[in-house]
């Protein structure tokens, strides 16, 4: 691998995925990996260990695998991409034709002025369309798809997860694009998850309206759009403004939009990939487990189902996945990117606090939401320090629950510095509030639900806890070997590298763990099919339904 330290993106947004390929390569961010490697047990942990393996950050890369098979030996006629989208600052800058220092203000002039798409006939996703029967066929459909585990030895079946689920409200007719994950249950059936937290995502929001209407909710999953299109998912932006006109406001010009073949759906003409289908008004499916963002593993939910009418896609196309689950991954960089500037803007430009000199969310574990550090200038104002604490724990609902002032002379990087500064700068009885009525945001439902406050709180397990959404111990050793045998750059393991059971994890999720590593994903599906009923809502956990302990 090279190090490139070099963060200037010179170029234009590149205009579709494999475009943006091109340039990674052209600037030595891709590790190209051409031996066969199995999606369910190593692909992921391989590209894991380049985050838990103690390598800078301007060392990660993107991981284009060329020779996907499974352990059935089944081998894929699709290559598998990670960390494409950001796997570094690097990596997301490329995407957005943009040094990082310009990313804040790219966002904000996108959001102000947005460009709309326009419509395109015979669009690139589009070239095989492939519905009905053909759907259907044992190891066809969803499963002809090389779409990795994961979190091997936790996770019930192969997850799409660097999606845009596009989604349309069915009043005001505006389309909304939002980053969910898709569980596969069966060659045409998805078990799909939209955030029904903090008021919703916008695709749950639309899922509302039709539960009401007992209409069925057209949806689409793109896999691999152009990288500015992509990461409107994961951004917080209003729910009325379609995420393709502030793409377009990224890209400088509109973005080539095509009509899905069996609903009524716009989604990126350039994609690699398109799932088209219908999710069930009414009736949901236990989801999960996977390994999610917040650091553990989610448990089973009652999710939305969605029958599949058509899977579209370019004829030699780049399937692309995305890390996440415990932080640092692809999915904490995206955000972290976007939010740090967006957070700093917020309290400098827009609440006036000018002594504040930088907005650090912590990403270790704690994925970014939960710890803000604001560094602020040298004799600023108590006064004024407070509105920077208030200002930053209450942008995001979900952001900020424990907030900690700095002087300029601590590095907010560095969590030793901030913790002697604490030790030495803070007394509790006059520098600590404690602000109730928190939403308790993004993490796991094991224990009591509810409320959180802001601030202080004791982080001891209190009580038992999904398992740590690391792959099991096996897999990443095993990905451990072949990253010697590929003499990849050293790497010192750092402690957490591998899940473990936190004594919340039930014997039929790791037999649905066990079985989606050997490929027996679709029998879970059927199992969890046999359990699908309505009057529940999304996001509501199976044990507090079924009983199950």
């Amino acid at each position: 691998m090279l190090d490139v330290t070099d963060k200037t993106a010179t170029h234009a947004p590149p205009k579709d995925f494999q475009e943006h390929l091109a340039l990674l390569e052209a600037q030595g961010l891709i590790v190209r990996i051409d031996r066969p490697i199995d999606k369910n047990t190593e692909l992921h942990p391989l590209v894991r260990w380049q985050f838990q393996g103690g390598m800078k950050e301007d060392a990660r890369r993107a991981f284009l695998f060329t020779n996907v098979t499974d352990g059935a030996g089944r081998t894929y006629d699709m290559p598998v991409v990670v960390g494409a989208l950001a796997a570094s600052p690097r990596i997301y800058s490329v995407g957005m034709g943009r040094p990082a220092t310009e990313i804040e203000a790219a966002w904000s002039n996108a959001i102000a002025n947005p460009v709309a798409p326009v419509r395109v006939d015979k669009p690139p996703c589009q070239e095989v369309v492939i519905t009905g029967d053909a759907l259907r066929q044992p190891g066809q459909g969803l499963a002809a798809l090389p779409v990795p585990i994961s979190t091997p030895g936790f996770d019930a079946a192969p997850y799409l997860t660097a999606t845009l689920a596009v989604t349309r409200d069915p009043e005001s007719g505006i389309q909304n694009m939002g980053t969910y994950r898709a569980g596969l249950k069966a060659t045409d059936r998805l078990g799909v998850r939209m955030a029904a937290r903090i008021g919703g995502a916008g695709g749950f929001q639309h899922w509302l309206k039709h539960n009401k209407r007992k209409t069925p909710m057209p949806c689409a999953f793109v896999i691999g759009a152009a990288p500015v299109v992509m990461f409107t998912g994961p951004m917080k932006l209003p729910i009325d403004l379609d995420e393709m006109a502030v793409a377009g406001g990224l890209a400088g010009a509109p973005i080539r939009a095509a009509k899905c073949v069996t609903i009524d759906l716009d989604v990126p003409a350039d994609a690699e990939l398109v799932i088209e289908g219908l999710i069930d008004p009414e009736l949901l499916e236990p989801e999960g487990p996977f390994g999610e963002s917040h650091g553990h593993i989610a448990l089973e939910d009652f999710n939305m189902s969605m029958q599949v009418t058509a899977i579209t896609r370019k004829r030699k196309p780049v399937f692309v996945s995305i890390l996440s689950e415990v932080t640092p991954s692809e999915s904490s960089v995206v955000k972290k990117v976007a939010y740090e500037p967006m957070f700093l803007s917020h309290l400098r430009d827009k609440l006036s606090i000018k002594g504040v000199r930088r907005v650090v969310m912590h990403e270790p574990l704690s994925n970014l939401r939960k710890v803000i550090f604001v560094q602020c200038a040298q004799g600023m104002p108590r006064s004024e320090v407070w509105r920077a604490l208030r200002g930053a724990s209450t942008l995001l609902a979900d952001c900020g629950k424990i907030c900690i002032a700095v002087s300029e002379d601590i590095d907010p990087e560095n969590t030793d510095a901030v913790f002697w500064s604490l030790a030495y700068r803070a007394n509790p009885i006059d520098d600590v509030h404690i602000a109730p009525y928190r939403s308790a945001g993004h993490g796991p439902k094991s224990g009591a639900h509810g409320e959180e406050s802001t601030l202080m709180i004791d982080a001891t397990l209190k009580h038992s806890a999904p398992p740590l959404a690391l792959p099991a111990r096996e897999f990443m050793e095993r990905a451990r070997a072949i990253w010697e045998e590929l003499k990849l750059p050293a790497i010192t393991p750092q402690s957490p590298w591998h899940g473990y059971s936190l004594g919340d994890w039930a014997d039929d999720w790791e037999t649905f763990a066990r079985r989606a590593v050997r490929g027996e994903w679709e029998v879970n599906g059927r199992e969890t099919f046999a359990r699908r009923r309505g009057g529940v809502r999304p996001e509501t956990p199976v044990r507090d339904v079924e009983g199950k302990k």
